[in-house]
């Protein structure tokens, strides 16, 4: 293929997921398996996810790790000495991998929210928090060559020391995604908007997507606006959340569940941007969001979601 042709099909690839509808499992199937896991993506390949959405890390040796928090979590997280974490554990960033290694990520800790907001979640003793690569590895070694990649920077403007800067962090991430061959499977998310300035920026061929809340939108107490978009805040670019993507030069949108409008998804369209919202575990939601035409759904439940999917492909729907 000549290179004009190629860049002409990256882009146009970059302009949306990889498929028709995307079924993204939440940290793979965290209502059925210990999140970011190789247990969760092996559940989320049973399922017949489109993509598996996972979080990035950097330890102090630089590895790319997949895990949530900045810190090791007390919900989820027992140390070398088989005992629960009382308190938040050291920055992931202040650990080797070798060092990370040594804690337990596999069981939720009794008596907690997390607890009971996942009753279904079946344990995995002896896990430990695993590096990007091994969930490359493990896609390749299942012969799964369609399933995508959804990889968000976990770093915040509000903790700056606790994680590498959005430069250092967002090139690090491009040199494992590219190193792996897995540029066109994957896209980077993040409610940073910073990292995903540098990507598209220095990795076209990896798409972004836009994650927003009202927590990271809302402006500063002094009314200075967000420290989380780069910039791109939506009462500076046409007053809305989707403007603002587009003026940031992003293509797709992952909006709280709970935002999203049907007004704020046409708008979307017409701006040509892909809207996928997050994190929709109540049927009733999931069927909310399919009748106004999102383009995907993030779930901890996939299962749930492929479930309603059936029933109205069978209904004719």
């Amino acid at each position: 293929m000549k290179r004009s042709a190629l860049l002409a099909a990256l882009a146009l690839f970059a302009l949306g997921p990889a498929h028709a509808f995307d079924l993204q499992g939440h940290r793979g199937a965290r209502g059925l398996a210990p999140e970011n896991t190789l247990p969760s993506w092996r559940k989320a390949l049973e399922i017949g996810v489109d993509t598996i959405e996972c979080d990035m890390a950097i330890t102090k040796d630089d590895v790319v790790v997949v895990h949530h928090d900045l810190w090791l979590n007390p919900d989820l997280t027992r140390g070398p000495d088989g005992k629960w974490l009382e308190a938040r554990g050291p920055a992931i960033r202040s650990l080797t991998f070798e060092e990370l290694q040594r804690y337990d990520v596999g069981r939720i800790k009794p008596g907690t929210k997390y607890a009971a907001d996942f009753p279904h979640q079946v344990s995995a003793d002896g896990t430990r928090i695993p590096r990007l690569s091994d969930l490359f590895d493990l896609v390749k070694q299942s012969g799964n060559a369609k399933v995508g990649f959804d990889c968000e920077t976990k770093l915040s403007p509000l903790e700056p020391d606790a994680t590498l800067p959005p430069e250092a962090f967002a090139r690090r991430v491009v040199a494992e995604i590219r190193k792996h061959g897995m540029a066109a499977r994957t896209m980077v998310q993040s409610f940073d908007w910073r990292t995903l300035q540098v990507i598209q920026k220095e990795a076209p061929e990896i798409r972004t997507m836009y994650l927003s809340s009202p927590r990271t939108l809302k402006a500063e107490a002094d009314g200075k606006p967000s420290p989380w978009l780069a910039g791109f805040a939506p009462e500076s670019h046409g007053g809305t959340v989707p403007k603002a993507v587009k003026a940031a030069g992003g293509r797709i949108w992952a909006p709280n569940q709970t935002y999203l409008t049907p007004e704020l998804l046409a708008e979307a369209r017409a701006l040509g941007i892909v809207v996928i919202p997050w994190t929709v575990n109540d049927p009733k939601m999931m069927a909310k969001l399919l009748d106004m035409g999102v383009d995907g759904i993030i779930s901890d439940r996939p299962d749930l979601v492929k479930e309603e999917l059936a029933r109205r492909k069978q209904a004719g729907g």
